[in-house]
């Protein structure tokens, strides 16, 4: 049985075994990409935001506003780089708003 070095706290063991399981990480940025939008974007932006989902590195954004919708598609590049970094990957490569 292999033994874990007492340097390991279990905050890192649970990071390894997230990187190992592909399902779970993916279950998890998707969260993270949840959480990430509404704090970036702020609380105004949660009233018009009626759904998120991230799809092969493709965020779809379901907006009840159709002038939000336009404004956001201005900033699409900017928007995706801002997540990204605060995401701490690349995770997202395009935005679709609808």
């Amino acid at each position: 049985m292999k033994r874990f070095n007492d340097d390991f706290s279990v905050g890192d063991v649970m990071k390894e075994f997230i990187k190992k399981s592909s399902k779970l990480e993916a279950g998890l940025d998707v969260i993270n990409v949840k959480e990430t939008w509404f704090k970036m974007m702020g609380p105004a932006f949660k009233n018009y935001t009626q759904q998120i989902e991230l799809r092969r590195q493709t965020l779809y954004i379901q907006l009840n506003s159709s002038v939000v919708k336009q404004e956001l598609e201005y900033g699409k590049s900017k928007i995706i780089k801002m997540l990204n970094e605060e995401l701490g990957k690349e995770l997202i490569k395009e935005i679709v708003f609808r």
